[in-house]
């Protein structure tokens, strides 16, 4: 959330007015007030993104304005402005929840850094708090972590992909966490404290997944009683997750493409044009490069969506994730269902960890809810598990006189390898040594293809969560 609206709150005219009108000159909104006392009647009333606080005012001085300001919001920011002789006072100050202070008289350079500094600030809570989110602490939000290496750089790409206004298309199958994806592209994206709206593609009719993306005039059809905002306007300025777009008929895919070409549209029944700023985010767990062969799917809107592609690799494609997922999930549940179930035996983690899991995340997430949910022991067992899940979608993968087996779509030698050695040490419980006899090799060798892959023993494989991606 960037800074907009700000509060200087000075007893001294000239320079409070010389300080409103240098951050109006940067494009800010600016209230300026005589005293404390004014300061907390507004803050009441209305909310301030950052206050400058005068230390020294007769009446209620800056240290007693702080701690009001405080208890009304914790989330506003404020700078305490100070002489020299108060610095101690403006320190102890920044302890009792004051984000910085400056020293008069200032310059509107020296604003202008601090501000981008306060920015800068609420960017990085606004990241942690959807990380927190996205980790299991909000029940809407469900916690994914991993050790891929797909998965790890599509993490890194985010941030960077966020910066632009470019249109990303996620595919994945169902399950994969395209919503989450978009989701993190919006919060890193300097259109975070604006709207974030879905639209689900899949779930309306054409005509009136035209009036949910448009809007529409009063009486532009039958049942139209009243005009209505569409999801485009809802999301101007924001972002706008088109979701599972591959099912919208060709009459939509027409108007959509003329909207992220021209930025415009008229609402149905409407002759206004309207003007909007919004940033698409688009998902499917189709191939459109199919659909476009086909004739169910227009080319040119493919290339105006996939300027960024996103892809998602399905969770049998990131076996050594499966622990990981699988004990977050059961400490998630176990706490929310205040169950007894604190464990999964051997057995059970390695069966699943061979389930080919053709729900992805998702089924996973569910299956271990009902296991949590109906456990009635401390260890979930094998047996939780068996009578839940197809044993057909099992890939049998073990150790010694057997072989890893090798996906139906064919796998590089080093995405073998990696995952003999993965699971190697599943089998050793993280013994790097009875590991490397196993395979054949050196421990030194083992260690140093540990460090290739980015690989963990499975006793520590819990401390390397980078990635919150369902």
């Amino acid at each position: 959330m960037s800074v907009e609206k700000i509060m200087v709150v000075d007893d001294d005219a000239l320079g409070r007015e010389y300080l409103c009108e240098t951050l109006k000159r940067g494009g800010y909104e600016v209230i300026g007030v005589g005293n404390g006392q004014q300061a907390i009647s507004r803050i009441s009333k209305e909310d301030f993104d950052l206050i400058f606080l005068d230390m020294k005012m007769p009446g209620m001085d800056g240290m007693e304005a702080l701690e009001k300001v405080k208890g009304i919001s914790q989330e506003t920011v404020v700078i305490l402005m100070t002489a020299y002789g108060t610095i101690e006072s403006a320190v102890e100050a920044m302890r009792k929840g004051a984000y910085d202070y400056i020293i008069k008289p200032f310059s509107p350079d020296q604003i202008e850094l601090l501000i981008s500094r306060v920015n800068e600030r609420q960017k990085l809570i606004a990241e942690n708090k959807y990380w927190r989110s996205a980790s299991g602490t909000d029940e809407k939000s469900e916690p994914v972590y991993g050790k891929n290496s797909k998965m790890a750089q599509i993490y890194e790409q985010l941030k960077k992909i966020a910066q632009s206004k470019a249109s990303v298309l996620i595919q994945g199958e169902s399950g994969t966490g395209k919503e989450l994806v978009a989701r993190a592209i919006h919060y890193f994206s300097p259109r975070c404290d604006k709207p974030f709206i879905r639209v689900n593609c899949a779930a309306l009719a054409e005509s009136l997944l035209e009036s949910e993306l448009f809007g529409h005039e009063r009486g532009a059809y039958t049942g139209a009683v009243a005009k209505r905002v569409g999801r485009f306007e809802l999301a101007n300025e924001g972002t706008l997750l088109l979701d599972e777009i591959s099912e919208i008929s060709p009459n939509i895919q027409a108007k959509l493409l003329r909207v992220l070409e021209e930025e415009e549209f008229e609402r149905v029944g409407g002759e206004k044009t309207i003007k909007i700023d919004v940033r698409i985010v688009a998902t499917t767990n189709r191939d459109l490069t199919k659909e476009i062969q086909k004739g169910t799917f227009r080319e040119d809107l493919f290339y105006r969506l996939n300027v960024v592609p996103i892809h998602l690799p399905p969770l049998r494609e990131r076996r050594e994730d499966i622990p990981l997922l699988i004990k977050s999930y059961l400490k998630k549940y176990s706490s929310e269902n205040n169950s007894c179930v604190k464990s999964i035996a051997k057995d059970a983690m390695d069966y699943l960890c061979q389930y080919n899991w053709p729900g992805n995340v998702r089924e996973l997430k569910n299956i271990i809810q009902r296991a949590v949910v109906m456990g009635s022991s401390e260890d979930l067992e094998l047996s939780s598990f068996t009578s839940l899940l197809d044993t057909r979608k099992v890939e049998h993968r073990t150790i010694g006189n057997d072989s890893v087996s090798i996906k139906n779509n064919g796998q590089s030698i080093e995405d073998a390898e990696k995952e003999l050695i993965f699971t190697t040490l599943e089998k050793t419980g993280g013994n790097k040594t009875k590991a490397a006899e196993l395979l054949k090799i050196t421990t030194r060798t083992l260690r140093n293809k540990l460090n290739k892959y980015n690989i963990e023993d499975k006793n520590s494989v819990e401390g390397d969560v980078f990635s919150h991606i369902e």
